[in-house]
C-alpha cells in the first residue's frame, strides 16, 4: 500500500507509476451479479455453452463497464491518503478496452499520476490506470480516471 501523505508528496509522484495493484478474480459469479445489477444480459457475457460455440473467446468475458467498474477498487487496494477527508470520482477522460476479460481471469491495475491540481480545499488528480490480465498479452482496459482528494 502506497500511502501518501501530502500535496507536496503527490506532486513528487507526477509522471510516475505510483502503484501496482494485487490481482482481482473476475469470476463468472461476479459477471453475473453486474449483469443482474445493470440489466446487461447479453449472451456472450452469460450463456457459457453458447460462448463455447460460438464467441471466439470460447468462454464467457466480463463486460466491458465491470471491468471498468472495478478503478475504485483497484486504486484504493494500492494507495492511501492518511490525512485526507475524504475522495470522490470526479469522472473520465478517455477510455478503451483493447482485450477481453475471459470468466475466470485475474486482472490488476497499474497506476501512473498524470495531472495534480490545486483547488480550495483539496487537489483533482489524473490517474492513467492501465488494467492488465494475467496471461494476456495486451491491457483490458486503459483509462484516465479523474479524482478529487479533499485535505
Amino acid at each position: 500500500m502506497r500511502e501518501i501523505a501530502s500535496v507536496e508528496e503527490l506532486k513528487s509522484l507526477l509522471g510516475q507509476e505510483v502503484a501496482v495493484t494485487k490481482w482481482f478474480d473476475v469470476s463468472q459469479e461476479r459477471i453475473k451479479k453486474f449483469a443482474e445489477a445493470t440489466g446487461d444480459y447479453q449472451w456472450i457475457h452469460l450463456d457459457e455453452e453458447r460462448c463455447r460455440k460460438e464467441s471466439p473467446y470460447g468462454t464467457t468475458i466480463a463486460h466491458g463497464f465491470l471491468t471498468l467498474s472495478l478503478l475504485p477498487m483497484i486504486v484504493e487496494s494500492a494507495i492511501s491518503f492518511p490525512a485526507g477527508k475524504m475522495g470522490v470520482n470526479y469522472g473520465l477522460n478517455k477510455v478503451r478496452f483493447p482485450a477481453p476479460v475471459p470468466s475466470g481471469s485475474r486482472v490488476r491495475g497499474r497506476i501512473v499520476l498524470k495531472e495534480v491540481e490545486e483547488f480550495e480545499g483539496g487537489v483533482q488528480n489524473i490517474w492513467t490506470v492501465t488494467i492488465e490480465r494475467e496471461g494476456g498479452d495486451k491491457p483490458v482496459c486503459i483509462a484516465e480516471s479523474i479524482s478529487r482528494r479533499y485535505w
